[in-house]
């Protein structure tokens, strides 16, 4: 089933922040709480992360139906692709070394900030490219 396009984007916007803010003070609290919501969105979809949670019963009563539709894989793609790199930031700032903490939180920001301010979900993107390649390999 399809889901409203606006969500995976409000839920970029909340990413935005939050791994603004990681950056910003250091806290591996915080961003093992992105990182959990990654988990749960790659597991069980974006509508069932917490940013989408918040979206569908807080947000979308507010702006009315969706206009638009998309397929739910490719952004369940883009969290799983956005777990990684938190996880990696995760490790770096805890474990060390740093540098690997600021680098996978900072490129998870980026992707993050694309989707958020211009609509752009690079993980979404990659999902095309590897579902095109797996079509020509087979």
């Amino acid at each position: 089933m399809d889901i409203d396009a606006r969500g995976p984007r409000f839920g970029a916007a909340v990413t935005t922040v939050v791994l603004a803010v990681v950056l910003i003070t250091g806290s591996t609290w915080l961003l093992a709480w992105q990182t959990l919501a990654f988990v749960l969105g790659a597991a069980g979809g974006v509508a069932r992360s917490p940013y989408g949670w918040v979206f569908r019963t807080v947000v979308r009563p507010q702006i009315g139906p969706p206009g638009e539709f998309e397929a739910p894989e490719p952004p369940r793609f883009a969290q799983a692709v956005g777990l990684l790199f938190a996880g990696f930031g995760l490790v770096g700032l805890t474990l060390g070394p740093g540098w690997l903490g600021l680098a996978a939180t900072g490129a998870a920001l980026a992707a993050a900030f694309l989707n958020a301010a211009f609509g752009y979900c690079l993980g979404c993107e990659m999902y095309l490219v590897v579902r095109r390649v797996a079509v020509r390999a087979e």
